[in-house]
């Protein structure tokens, strides 16, 4: 997408690099940048999120962004990998038996890397990735339930799949490759069913708010623990989910969408269709005078090389900053489509659609964390850019 922030990817390279000290040769941490020195150091500098964005909450809501990325060395290629799509139980449906998410999709990033570390490090993975790059065509076959995955060169399977008669089921996703080597993607599919590591829309929006809540001195697990029904505060991150969103929470106070009432850290909430909050989303900037708003999430409901933690772009008419995010002269840029290539279930075309969608029920809205009003509003006064 053109519009998307040139930052990111150079950033990951340089600042988001990791790896235990035992790597294998065919997965190695990149090189550390504060190791570095010349023209390296001045990049590794330009890849902080202050460099972009500034001190002030922007930078902050960024940092904590960047956390869900990191730079691998795999089969001989750095690959900067994004926080995968990780809910309990999502697929479960067909699998008669339930699908746990490491963390329960609520775990922070560097809890989940360091597992991811271990699997792209493991005998099964370099097998994976053999046969990614053996030069054949090939369909591979995850078991979600078994955490494993086989392949097949049956040509009425790769036919079917050619020609649009999926045959896959949700807990047993079908990815046809062509055997030309190992991407991104691949890597995702992999993390994604065999090793069931990843982040949750509200977990990953939560991840967000400690992090801005935490760079103004507030700790928001003691304050919510036992709201969320978690023994000790820094279990409460286990216990929050989407349902924490809903407006009629009092912890929340229910913003008017228009554009010139929007700040980062606002919460953009997608409803179902029984009228309930189903995902969440957080806004990191508002530009009123390019007219651009940038919005974090989690979900496997994207392209393909956008699934798992991303980016998303608002635009809209710098002149009209009162037009609400239901109205049609505004744009969401943001794609929807299935986690796998010929799967179903994706009623809406853009995050638009979606928040548009059941106005019996209000449509899509805006929230804001009580009490981070301080928080939000210390570290907004912040020198930025």
């Amino acid at each position: 997408m053109s519009l998307r922030p040139r930052v990111l990817t150079a950033a990951c390279l340089l600042v988001c690099c990791l790896g235990p000290a035992s790597a294998a040769d065919k997965v190695a941490a990149a090189p550390s940048p504060a190791n570095s020195s010349g023209p390296d150091r001045a990049l590794a500098s330009f890849a902080k999120a202050s460099a972009e964005w500034g001190a002030g909450i922007e930078g902050i809501i960024e940092e904590a962004y960047r956390r869900c990325f990191r730079t691998f060395l795999v089969d001989g290629r750095f690959v900067t990998l994004r926080m995968p799509f990780g809910e309990n139980n999502e697929r479960s449906e067909l699998a008669e038996a339930e699908l746990a998410i490491l963390g329960g999709g609520k775990a922070e990033p560097a809890v989940l890397w360091g597992t991811v570390g271990g699997l792209l490090e493991s005998a099964d993975f370099r097998y994976y990735i053999s046969l990614l790059a053996d030069g054949r065509e090939k369909a591979i076959v995850f078991d979600i339930g078994a955490r494993g995955w086989s392949a097949t060169r049956d040509r009425f399977t790769i036919d079917r799949i050619r020609s649009g008669a999926y045959p896959g089921l949700p807990h047993k996703p079908y990815v046809l490759v062509r055997g030309r080597g190992t991407t991104a993607a691949d890597i995702y599919n992999y993390l994604y069913c065999v090793g069931r590591v990843g982040m949750d829309c509200s977990g990953f929006v939560w991840h967000v708010l400690k992090s801005v809540a935490a760079a103004a001195g507030l700790d928001l697990g003691q304050t919510f623990g036992r709201f969320a029904g978690a023994r000790r505060p820094a279990d409460a991150a286990w216990f929050i989910g989407t349902w924490f969103f809903d407006p009629r929470n009092a912890s929340l106070e229910e913003v008017k969408d228009e554009i010139r009432n929007l700040r980062p850290a606002d919460i953009i909430v997608f409803r179902g269709d029984d009228g309930t909050t189903r995902h969440s989303a957080v806004i990191q900037s508002i530009d009123l005078v390019r007219g651009t708003i940038r919005y974090l999430q989690s979900t496997d409901e994207a392209p393909q090389e956008e699934r798992g933690v991303h980016e998303s772009l608002i635009t809209f008419d710098p002149s009209r900053p009162e037009v609400s995010l239901e109205d049609p002269s505004i744009t969401w840029h943001q794609q929807r489509a299935a986690a796998f290539d010929g799967e179903g279930g994706v009623w809406f075309r853009d995050d638009g659609e979606r928040y548009r969608a059941y106005p019996e029920f209000g449509s899509g809205t805006v929230v804001r964390l009580k009490a981070l009003a301080k928080a939000v509003a210390k570290l907004s006064t912040t020198l930025g850019r």
